[in-house]
Parts: C-alpha cells; structure tokens; sequence
C-alpha cells in the first residue's frame, strides 16, 4: 500500500516534528501550514523527493478545499491525516479571557480538524484498511486547571470526536487514534502567552518536558500499527508532570 501522510500545522512543533519523522520512516509526506516561508525552509533543509509543501490555513474552507484540489494525483489519495493544527491562547480565568481568543481556539481545534477530515475523509476511505486519522489531543481534555476553560474544552471535543469517528468508520478499515501530550517544549508557550518569550521560558524552568521527537515517534508508531490494530488514545506526559491537584477554597 503507498503512504502518503498529510499533516497541518506542520512548521513547528509536533508537527514539523512529524515531517522529519515520517519522511526518515520512508514516507511520503505533505506538510501544510499558514507560514509559507516556513514551508520553503523545510523543504530545502530535507531536500528530500518524499517532501511535498502546501500553503494551508484550516480555519478557512476554500484554502484547505483549494490546497487538497493542488496535490499532484502521484501522491494521492492520501492515506494517513495528522491533524496536529491547534493552539491555546491566554492564561486568564473566563471572567478576564479575551472572546477573541476563545473564538480563534474553537475555529482552529475544532472547526480546523472537521474541515480537514471532511475533505479527506473520501480519499482515506478509498485507502481502507491501513488508512490512518490521527488527532492531536491533550491531558487537558480531562484534567481541569486555572485559564485551560476553552483550550481543554477544545481538546474534549477531540478526545469524544475520535470515538465516535472510529465508530462511523467502523468496516472500512479506517483507523482514528487520539494522541494526547503533556507538557511539551515547542511554541505553544509562547503562543498562548501572547508571545511573551520570558513568561513562556519560565513555565518550563526546571522541568524536563516532552520534546516534539517524542510524540513523533508516537504518530510514526501509530500509523504504522498492522492494518488489524487501532490504537484508540495515546497519552504521554513527561515523568516530571502528573495530574495537578484540584483547586480548593479553604475560605468558602
């Protein structure tokens, strides 16, 4: 069977992680984000013939309609979908978060991911047995902490969006898998911060979080499972993270 995966949000983190990866696992690979500038660095650092670059944003149906419509037929249908676009922003309680944050996290977590796996939902059933969705969870979709309202209700979404794919999926070979990191050292800090480069270094300062090989090691293990297994859900945090606390006030 060829293999061809397609992964969003594939110019940092995780994502540009994964590109690596899979196209050292012998893949072909289309990696597809909003940073063209970013794209073009990738392709010339793995100047490799497995590498195909499209310009994509998910939070907008006519580019994701219009980059999926680009790819040469050589390299289609696509068989494995990584939906790794996604981010959080602002750290605030809901009673100060910023609607605008809460919005764009919605229209990328979760309308982003629907729109990428309705429009290559036909190709991968065409694939059939073998064909991978891959979606990229957190622990945030169960475990509640201060300023993660929206953020991990969006990761919710992913967790449940994942059962009950596989369950309309289910016959055709199509696998779904939720893969749901912790803490994790990539842009994500920085984003959600606003860009605050010293607050973002500081959440990190002396812990050993997850660096992006790890969980593309992960999506390289999951998408090459025999065509009989289905990995459900992948939950990886770093040893130094557990499950935070609830909050309690004692003045109540």
């Amino acid at each position: 069977m060829p293999r061809t995966m397609l992964i969003t949000g594939a110019t940092s983190g995780f994502g540009r992680a994964t590109v690596y990866e899979m196209v050292n696992r012998g893949w072909t690979v289309v990696a597809t984000g909003r940073r063209i500038d970013r794209l073009e660095a990738l392709q010339q650092d793995l100047a490799s013939d497995l590498l195909h670059t499209v310009e994509m944003d998910v939070t907008d149906e006519a580019s994701v309609d219009a980059a999926i419509a680009s790819l040469p037929e050589s390299i289609t249908p696509i068989t494995s979908l990584v939906n790794n676009a996604g981010l959080a922003l602002g750290v605030l309680g809901a009673l100060e978060a910023d609607m605008d944050d809460w919005r764009t996290m919605v229209d990328t977590n979760i309308m982003g991911m629907l729109t990428v796996t309705a429009a290559l939902l036909p190709q991968l059933v065409e694939t059939g047995p073998g064909a991978s969705i891959i979606n990229l969870g957190s622990v945030s979709a169960t475990v509640a902490y201060t300023g993660a309202n929206v953020y991990g209700a969006t990761k919710a979404f992913v967790r449940q969006w994942s059962r009950n794919l596989r369950t309309d999926l289910v016959g055709t070979g199509v696998r779904v898998t939720d893969v749901s990191p912790g803490m994790g050292e990539t842009e994500f800090t920085v984003v959600r911060t606003h860009g605050d480069v010293e607050r973002s270094d500081n959440f990190y300062q002396g812990a050993k979080a997850l660096q992006p090989q790890d969980i593309a090691d992960c999506i390289g293990w999951v998408a090459e499972q025999p065509t009989h297994v289905n990995v459900n859900l992948v939950e990886v945090m770093p040893i130094s993270q557990v499950w935070q606390a609830a909050a309690v006030d004692r003045d109540a």
